[in-house]
């Protein structure tokens, strides 16, 4: 066996992996072991103990009834491995031009990577957009005993039905969402990444278009190999995980390399720079750290990620993303030309649009009220306002300070409590101030996840996954519905242990509140001139202006093309 999985590797490039060692343990019947020996690289110096297992994993893994197999292949192509006669076939269109990374095989073996990536695109025709798929071949190819074998197993991967489980983007809607995800995730726990690419990069979301490839192409071999074999047990949020962590650590080396104010660059400088950072991490991390850092990101359940990527899909659908395109870019969705605000710049707009949950980012901004037009009445701010989801408020002082709130509820919900005024709202609320410094505050659960109670309540049909799942949950996790609502789009599926935490927005004749709990976050009276700011515990911000303020000047922006959820 030994002998059969190794025939495609250069092996003066694989170090002190042994290629005759017995393979040792390759079945798990406890799911809990099988993680952790996954997670803790227990197959990665015996090479024939890793093709074992990984042929186990994807032997189980539930499938379409109708999945190509190995004896396919070979109907097709032959048996014909490193002797083809033929010309290397062309890589299919559905990998977007992208090459297949060598992984420490022979030179011959790339070709059979384009051999075997040649029949997936004639065995799954409705493959449109799949740029990860040739290092996923070629990873696999490491652990076969011929081109058939690889290519049963890249098949199975993308034959994969389990519900609310999928291994790989397989469209273009499909992988423009995951990146619209991945760029949702860096906001909430990437907050220094993010601030970093936000002053350098003038397309943040064009950089973050490349997560996957990071992870799934310009990882070293060694690297990549240890994400496999996570990856495979753990499935898809494995690369989410890894891709942040790769982020944390780039922000921390450019950190350290730039001790001077930092300049705007085009989008492909960044790109470059974070692809050979990537490339060459081996100088700087091994893959235990990488992995412990991924890890090490308390990351909200596969279930969050699921209706998150749901939602970003939707977002995607309304503005007919269904098919390969050039990547919308959300920055210049905001038009400096038509753009035209008394409280802020282009500029500073653009900053405020990186904070903003990419599926609404998308749109284009549409000034709703203003006090300078319509007044400064409370009535009015409502009449304007009401019908629109989310909307974003910004406020000038007579000071000079601004500051706001993206709020993520229609105004007209607060006429659910009646003449008693209550909270309402999602976590996907903020406060953030602009002057002196830019500073956003987000609900405190995503930085403090323990402070929900996942407890469920009685006519909850989810076994719903602890929030701080990965430290001790099985592998099997709840599908997610699109008509359910996550915790992080929504708080009524979560019991907190303090109604503090949860008060977003709030509404009545006598005054516009936002967060709640020992003070507001922003309060504004009836005839919206007057305001405050404290200390609130939902957002657990420091007051964003002077404590008691005047209003010079109200905004409130809407998202055009934006529709409710």
């Amino acid at each position: 066996m030994a002998a059969d999985c190794g025939m495609f590797v250069d092996w003066s490039q694989m170090g002190d992996v042994s290629r005759d060692a017995d393979p040792g343990k390759i079945e798990y019947k406890d799911l809990k072991e099988l993680k952790q020996h996954a997670r803790s690289g227990q197959w990665a110096k015996n090479h024939s103990q890793r093709s074992a297992v990984y042929r186990q994993l994807l032997k189980v893994l539930p499938c379409r009834t109708v999945t190509p197999d190995a004896a396919v292949y070979r109907d097709i192509v032959g048996s014909a491995n490193s002797k083809r006669i033929s010309s290397t076939p062309q890589l299919p269109e559905f990998v977007d031009g992208v090459a297949v990374p060598c992984y420490s095989l022979k030179p011959e073996s790339v070709g059979s990577v384009h051999a075997v990536l040649s029949c997936i695109a004639g065995q799954f025709p409705d493959i449109s957009y799949c740029p990860s798929l040739p290092a996923v071949t070629a990873l696999l190819l490491h652990w076969s005993a011929d081109e058939a074998q690889c290519f049963e197993s890249v098949s199975r991967m993308l034959a994969c039905n389990e519900p609310g489980r999928r291994l790989l983007d397989q469209t273009f809607l499909a992988y423009q969402s995951a990146s619209m995800t991945f760029g949702d995730l860096v906001h909430k726990y990437c907050p220094a990444a993010h601030k970093l690419m936000v002053a350098t990069a003038t397309d943040v979301l064009e950089v973050y278009s490349d997560w996957q490839r990071w992870v799934l192409g310009d990882l070293p071999f060694s690297f990549a190999a240890r994400v496999m074999d996570v990856y495979l047990v753990e499935g898809y949020k494995v690369l989410y995980r890894v891709a942040l962590a790769i982020l944390k650590f780039y922000r921390k080396q450019r950190s350290a390399a730039t001790s001077s104010a930092l300049t705007k660059q085009d989008s492909a400088a960044i790109r470059s720079d974070i692809q050979a950072f990537v490339q060459n991490i081996g100088k700087s991390v091994t893959p235990d750290k990488l992995l412990e850092k991924a890890f090490s990101i308390r990351l909200f359940s596969r279930k969050e990620i699921t209706l998150l990527q749901l939602a970003n899909e939707k977002s995607l659908q309304q503005k007919g993303i269904t098919v390969k395109q050039k990547r919308q870019n959300v920055q210049l969705a905001v038009n400096a030309d038509n753009f035209s605000s008394e409280i802020v710049s282009a500029k500073e707009i653009r900053d405020i649009w990186s904070w903003i949950p990419e599926r609404f980012a998308l749109c284009q901004p549409q000034l709703l009220f203003t006090t300078s037009t319509h007044g400064c009445s409370l009535n009015r701010f409502y009449s304007h306002c009401e019908g629109y989801e989310p909307t974003l408020m910004l406020i000038r002082t007579t000071d000079g300070e601004v500051c706001g709130a993206f709020l993520s509820t229609d105004w007209e919900e607060r006429k659910r409590g009646g003449n008693k005024s209550s909270f309402f709202g999602t976590g996907e609320c903020f406060v953030f101030r602009m002057k002196p410094e830019m500073e956003r505050y987000e609900w405190v659960v995503i930085k403090h996840p323990e402070l929900v109670n996942t407890a469920q309540s009685a006519d909850d049909e989810q076994n719903c996954a602890n929030n701080n799942d990965d430290a001790a949950q099985s592998l099997e996790e709840p599908t997610a519905d699109a008509s359910q609502l996550s915790p992080f789009l929504s708080t009524r599926h979560f019991n907190l242990n303090s109604t503090n935490t949860s008060m977003f927005m709030a509404g009545n004749a006598d005054s516009i509140i936002i967060g709640g709990g020992e003070g507001n976050a922003l309060y504004i009276d009836s005839e919206l001139n007057h305001g405050r700011t404290e200390r609130c515990l939902t957002f657990d911000n420091p007051p964003l202006c002077a404590e008691s303020f005047q209003v010079a000047l109200l905004e409130v922006w809407g998202f055009r093309d934006a529709m409710a959820s």
